[in-house]
């Protein structure tokens, strides 16, 4: 792609996801400043855009490090040449741990941390170890959670046996609000975080916490921790126009996150009044949660198929350009390899490059 050139008149071609960088340098700078505005440090979730490009952006504004959902993702962003990064999961694949044991016992500068919630998940991490301990955080889940340990009391039970357990190194607590339903159901568990912490005898401890539904919250009630905070949140980055757009903490405080999405696609065809296919489909744009919005008033979308748009509207014809915000950025960006960066006027002044 040529740098100036407007998409509309290059060679990419439609379907085309592309990234606005007003927005996408402003949701960086934006989430920057409320991190470092609440006393927390910001370790923003890589497995939302795998992009050198973005990740370098989320660091330079201050970023502690990157948070990732996989040893295959560490490695990944290790190779964007990342310091610090850590695995918000029990890790227990073999291929994983070697590259991570190795990587520590190659760079002493090197941190990795990950999550453990059961003695058999630290045991693997045990056993895999290099002269180098792997650092961990003990997992405190929640009833129809995802993974951590379901009380405190097991939790606490398994920092101890942390404490003893060779090759491993315990530095503090991590949970996961992002599926609570409600404000109070957040408090509730953070504040049985909080009391982890204050149980769990390690010097400087760290808690990790964050989706992107519920950092306001955070950044209130944590605020009197003594624990070092690192905040997960990923999908702010380029936020969207429909799931995250209803659900962003800036809705209720200060502050705007900006979509900085948008797929453009041409109409294909107008086979009976009211209705168009439109050139876009599940392999181009996210619909997990929630299907892509129109920017054109009276357009609906009905139905989206791997290649097509059903598209209900008035006044379509062949060849048509739509736009179409999108929702749920962490199924968008794996969906392209290259995305061109653009300006206001649509001109390419740059390249995004994703590695899924």
């Amino acid at each position: 792609m040529s740098l100036g050139q407007s998409i509309f008149e290059s060679e990419l071609g439609f379907p085309l996801m592309v990234v606005h960088r007003d927005a996408l340098e402003h949701n960086v700078a934006t989430m920057a400043a409320f991190a470092r505005d609440h006393g927390m440090e910001l370790a923003p979730h890589a497995k939302t855009h795998m992009s050198a490009e973005i990740a370098a952006l989320q660091l330079e504004a201050g970023a502690w490090g990157l948070t990732v959902a996989t040893p295959r993702q560490a490695r990944t962003v290790r190779g964007f040449g990342v310091g610090r990064i850590m695995v918000a999961n029990q890790v227990v694949d073999p291929a994983g741990l070697a590259w991570a044991a190795g990587e520590l016992e190659r760079d002493p500068e090197f941190e990795f941390l990950s999550f453990v919630d059961s003695e058999a998940g630290l045991d693997v991490l045990a056993r895999h170890a290099s002269s180098r301990p792997f650092r961990v955080l003990v997992e405190l889940g929640h009833e129809g959670g995802r993974a951590g340990c379901r009380t405190l009391d097991d939790l606490l039970k398994l920092a101890s046996y942390a404490q003893t357990a060779p090759g491993v190194e315990l530095v503090g607590v991590a949970g996961y609000e992002g599926a609570l339903k409600t404000a109070d159901q957040v408090r509730k568990y953070l504040d049985l975080l909080q009391e982890a912490v204050e149980h769990v005898r390690v010097k400087s401890p760290i808690l990790s916490v964050g989706g992107s539904q519920w950092f306001d919250v955070i950044g209130r009630e944590l605020v009197a921790t003594q624990a070092r905070i690192l905040l997960r949140s990923g999908a702010y980055v380029s936020h969207d126009d429909g799931y995250y757009r209803e659900r962003t903490p800036f809705n209720r405080i200060d502050g705007e996150l900006r979509p900085a999405l948008e797929v453009w696609a041409h109409v294909l065809s107008t086979p009976e009044p009211g209705l168009a296919i439109v050139g876009m489909g599940k392999r181009d744009a996210p619909y997990d949660e929630g299907l892509p919005v129109p920017r054109r008033g009276g357009v609906t979308i009905v139905k989206l198929q791997d290649q097509h748009a059903i598209v209900r509207a008035d006044g379509l014809s062949p060849g048509d350009l739509l736009a179409f915000g999108i929702s749920h950025p962490c199924t968008a960006f794996d969906k392209w390899r290259v995305l061109p960066l653009v300006d206001r006027d649509y001109r390419v002044v740059g390249t995004i490059r994703t590695s899924f």
